[in-house]
């Protein structure tokens, strides 16, 4: 049989008792913003407490600072230690998504990198973050975690992170892979420089600037029969070597006891395995097969890179200063809040899942449980009329 607390009833018109004398309370207005209630009996008058409304608007505001860009002193309007003290807790509340099951046609995936070794992988659908997964690196467990709870889609976006592939072959063997056609012209950047030396790697560059001006498949035959007419007129200057023996540097002693050989121009060869690796795959222009015409798969990462990356270090660069842990808490209240409603627990839900606000009250509750019911019979505190209090002033003055 449930018990019923002091000061609560069943009864639907009366749901206050007074607590001294078990009457119905009313409503007696209003002081600081909490509503006051007034024995009908004895004039008792008190106030209800609702730690649970509490809790949540504590959330809440302490959400509402976090993506924003004001320190907690303007965002309280004060000094703003009353609002750290009083969201101190929010801080170990960690927020989910609920898995809805929802078969996605497109998912693009991508990790940020955040200081000392930890890194947040980010999955995301029609521009709403739908799982996340912390690591120390891009490797195959942890891409395997990331996705393991979420439905196979046609095409999964990405920028070639390492462990992805092996991580896809074992979970989705059969789904298509696209690459980011940004991250690509980035790579060739990286090794060709902006300003290449070589007709060759000028020519290069030109045919990745090119990759994300294609539309059609039959620009894309194109384009992939200029990048094989680029390789059967530079085959030769890409397999040209240089000998330890023939290097007359002043590091020709310790080459010969390392290396022998090397290519003579390594950063063209990389340029191009880094767009021909990609076309050999078939992972190029899979946004253009006639399979998947009509759902408007990207051939970028540029929804996930723009959105949520470059919103999570803005709000890591508005509130600097956190130790690692609330960074990390940061992080994951941002992809919380920009996920889809439908997949994300209400704040009183999370609340109810971490017992944070529990675990930061204890002398609160342990203090409230101690309180007696009802008013004081026989106390040891000193009052006025039996003048065992100490006085100051002409009252207190002796002869």
């Amino acid at each position: 049989m449930d018990v019923v607390p002091i000061g609560v009833t069943l009864n639907r018109k009366n749901t206050h008792l007074c607590s001294i004398c078990q009457s119905p309370l009313k409503k007696n207005r209003q002081r600081n913003g909490k509503q006051r209630w007034r024995c009908t009996n004895c004039n008792a008058s008190t106030t209800h407490n609702r730690p649970d409304l509490t809790a949540r608007n504590q959330l809440a505001s302490f959400i509402t600072w976090l993506m924003g860009k004001l320190t907690q002193a303007e965002h309280a309007g004060g000094t703003g230690r009353t609002f750290h003290h009083q969201t101190q807790w929010c801080w170990n509340t960690h927020p989910y998504l609920n898995h809805t099951g929802e078969v996605f046609d497109e998912i693009q995936v991508d990790g940020i990198y955040l200081r000392r070794g930890w890194c947040l992988l980010i999955a995301i659908a029609n521009g709403k973050v739908i799982s996340w997964q912390w690591c120390n690196h891009e490797k195959a467990a942890a891409w395997t975690a990331l996705l393991q709870h979420l439905p196979e889609p046609k095409v999964i976006v990405t920028d070639g992170g390492s462990g992805l592939m092996k991580a896809l072959k074992n979970l989705w063997p059969e789904v298509k892979v696209q690459r980011c056609l940004v991250h690509i012209q980035r790579n060739v950047r990286t090794h060709l420089t902006l300003n290449p030396r070589l007709a060759a790697g000028k020519a290069l560059r030109q045919l990745s600037l090119q990759l994300t001006r294609i539309r059609t498949q039959e620009e894309a035959t194109a384009w992939m029969a200029a990048f094989a007419a680029w390789h059967t007129e530079h085959q030769d200057l890409l397999a040209e070597r240089t000998y330890a023996r023939d290097w007359a540097g002043p590091r020709s002693k310790g080459l010969r006891k390392t290396r022998t050989w090397w290519y003579t121009h390594d950063k063209l060869r990389k340029a191009y395995e880094s767009m021909n690796r990609a076309l050999r795959r078939g992972h190029l222009f899979t946004y253009l097969d006639h399979d998947l015409e009509g759902l408007g798969i990207n051939a970028t990462t540029n929804m996930i890179e723009g959105a949520i990356n470059s919103g999570i270090r803005e709000m890591i660069r508005n509130h600097r200063g956190m130790p690692i842990e609330h960074r990390r808490r940061a992080c994951e209240w941002f992809c919380w809040t920009h996920a889809d409603k439908s997949s994300r627990p209400t704040l009183p839900a999370l609340i109810k899942a971490n017992k944070a606000y529990e675990q930061e009250q204890p002398e609160a509750k342990q203090k409230a449980a101690e309180d007696p019911v009802g008013p004081e019979l026989y106390g040891t505190t000193a009052t006025a009329e039996e003048g065992l209090y100490s006085r100051a002033g002409w009252a207190g003055r002796t002869r």
